[in-house]
């Protein structure tokens, strides 16, 4: 019998369960990168058993094969490494490693050995114990946001400064589109009575599958009010009837190359279930272990994790949104990975005057691409807050928002264009694209004249 994705899901959520339960002590996290999937019992014929419908749907309209790298990890190499007395907590099988949880790193030394590992790297170490691990208790909630005269209610402006809303007069307001927002949490969405109408269509947490994602921290919820929200004359989104799945890999409490691991895994996870369009306000550069700490020399778009996985999304035919990154007016200043990216949209933030905000980060990569790609309203956008009312909120996590929900529009608008196609067609709408630099990128896309663009070369 064949095993459908539903089914496999459910089995991975008891396992992942079972796991962090198992793993709860351990104090510390490794990444083995694997050398081959020579012993998978799948097949790139038989896709249907790892992919959903929705998932081959997407990739047959855009004429992209399955392959290796879609294989699941080979579920030998698996049960042999953690036959070594570790735990796993995810897999990730585009970039083909395991990531582990054990106390003893001698354990890990023997996993080293086995002729099917080529690399080991420490991912995390447990923080300080006295520090908070637990989530915070859920907010008290109002539940009174102010009504206003205009349709949007205050998130009018960052729409209308890329003509989104003429998507919108035109019907696409992102129905049929699924997108993810990979982030921290999503305290109070279930609770807040503006944000009912969003199509939610499942939250996973791979940080943590016992916690609430509902509980964690709000900062996904920020993000997600940007795009989502459809309650008229309080707050418009810029793809208010799209629908989204809500996955958590960021982990508060602590900065380490694990919470790569976890987003690896997630975007994987929405690739299986047929997301259209990732939107991921979360990047890094600097963590607990100094060692770790990117340099300019990394932001080549395939040295972190995550850049080297939000880089394949295309080729899996989701058009990936992040963060440029908050660091402009900071020491570091550049774009934080997976910003660097190739093929990925990186948008910074603008106010609503057009100007840049001052801790927008910046370009180029180090192999010399344009970063950020776009810019969006990130400097006082509106959003919703943990209380239930409006409220404004700065960081390129909320200009990448915005700009996601308006790409989701323009490929619910333009069907035949392939992720990568989507993407160019959004950075040649930028009222930069003449003279592109590595501050406002390809500048403030015009997503009608984008639209206007494609009609014309489709005919």
């Amino acid at each position: 019998m064949k095993r459908t994705l539903s089914r496999l899901c459910a089995v991975a959520v008891c396992l992942s369960t079972a796991v962090f339960v198992a793993a709860q002590s351990d104090t510390l996290k490794y990444r083995i990168s694997l050398t081959d999937k020579a012993q998978t019992t799948y097949s790139p014929d038989r896709p249907e058993e790892f992919l959903s419908r929705k998932a081959l749907e997407r990739r047959a309209r855009q004429h992209l094969p399955v392959d290796s790298t879609d294989l699941p990890v080979c579920q030998t190499y698996v049960d042999l490494i953690r036959a070594e007395g570790v735990n796993v907590v995810v897999t990730g099988k585009w970039d083909n490693f395991v990531t582990v949880s054990c106390d003893d790193s001698t354990l890990v030394d023997r996993i080293a050995g086995l002729p099917f590992v080529r690399q080991v790297e420490k991912v995390w170490t447990a923080p300080d114990p006295s520090k908070p691990s637990v989530a915070t208790e859920r907010d008290s909630l109002i539940n009174a946001p102010a009504v206003s005269d205009s349709l949007y209610g205050p998130a009018i402006t960052q729409i209308e400064i890329s003509r989104g809303e003429k998507l919108h007069e035109a019907g696409f307001r992102g129905e049929g589109m699924t997108i993810a927002v990979i982030d921290a949490g999503f305290h109070n969405v279930d609770k807040i009575d503006a944000m009912r109408n969003i199509r939610v269509l499942g939250t996973r947490d791979f940080v943590n599958p016992d916690s609430d994602i509902y509980s964690e921290n709000s900062h996904g919820m920020a993000v997600l009010s940007c795009i989502g929200m459809n309650k008229p004359y309080v707050m418009i989104g810029t793809a208010p009837e799209a629908s989204f799945w809500l996955l958590r890999s960021e982990d508060e409490y602590s900065e380490h190359l694990v919470e790569q691991d976890y987003w690896a895994a997630a975007i994987e996870f929405a690739d299986s279930v047929g997301v259209d369009v990732v939107n991921t306000s979360l990047g890094y550069y600097s963590f607990d272990d100094k060692s770790k700490d990117y340099t300019y020399r990394d932001l080549d778009g395939h040295f972190a994790l995550m850049s080297r996985q939000a880089s394949k999304a295309a080729d899996k035919g989701m058009v990936v949104v992040c963060s440029a990154g908050n660091a402009g007016a900071g020491s570091w200043k550049k774009t934080t990975p997976p910003g660097d990216a190739e093929h990925v949209l990186t948008v910074g933030a603008i106010d609503k005057k057009k100007m840049l905000a001052p801790f927008s980060s910046i370009g180029n990569t180090a192999d010399n691409r344009i970063k950020p790609d776009v810019v969006a309203v990130g400097l006082r956008a509106d959003v919703i807050g943990t209380d239930g009312n409006l409220r404004q909120a700065n960081g390129t996590s909320f200009s990448a928002p915005v700009m996601c929900g308006m790409v989701t529009c323009l490929w619910q608008a333009c069907p035949w264009l392939t992720a990568k196609e989507v993407i160019g067609l959004v950075r040649r709408s930028g009222d930069r694209a003449d003279y592109p630099d590595n501050i406002y990128g390809y500048g403030i896309p015009d997503m009608w004249k984008a639209y206007q663009t494609a009609i014309e070369e489709k005919q």
